[in-house]
């Protein structure tokens, strides 16, 4: 699984038109998520960079076996920072990299939080180790790009709304061009 500079937005459309349908988990496929995530990213008015690691969050789902996902933490925040540490900037693969111990970190900081995840993120969390403790807690916030990571898990948890409406794929290719140049 080797992405690459030139090609990368073609390699994209491509895993979207192979793997994009199945399911999220959620009333959502995997592409509806990423098209709702970087949708409200975007229309948060974020940078650039948190609109494009919105998209590409979840990219290791992509290479992932569904029934492996939901039995299994397979680290896709890991695998997706090293798919995409090669060709896009910290600003991008870092929060991605952060997005779940962002859910650990919202979970042991705010009940309300946590009570309000799905079933589906719930049964995740237990998967990824369940909330931090203190001492973990603390040492996300110190993390570099953990701010950006806490925007990014909030964008996650909004995106998954089956009537949601949002622009095609190649709407968000000119931001991912530019970042993939930078």
């Amino acid at each position: 699984m080797t992405l690459n500079r030139q090609h990368f937005t073609e390699q994209l459309a491509e895993l979207f038109a192979q793997r994009g349908a199945e399911p999220y988990g959620e009333a959502v496929s995997q592409e509806q998520h990423a098209l709702q995530c970087a949708t409200l990213a975007e229309r948060s008015g974020c940078s650039e960079s948190q609109v494009v690691a919105a998209l590409l969050h979840d990219i290791a789902h992509l290479y992932e076996d569904p029934e492996e996902i939901e039995q299994h933490d397979l680290r896709h925040e890991e695998r997706a920072g090293e798919l995409l540490r090669p060709l896009l900037p910290e600003a991008v693969w870092q929060p991605i990299r952060l997005h779940v111990a962002a859910k650990r970190y919202l979970c042991a900081t705010d009940a309300a939080y946590h009570a309000e995840l799905s079933p589906a993120s719930r049964h995740s969390l237990e998967l990824q180790g369940g909330p931090f403790d203190g001492r973990e807690a603390e040492a996300f916030l110190r993390a570099p790009f953990a701010q950006e990571a806490l925007v990014l898990r909030r964008l996650d948890d909004l995106a998954k709304d089956p009537s949601m409406r949002t622009p095609a794929l190649e709407h968000f290719y000119p931001a991912l061009e530019r970042l993939l140049r930078a």
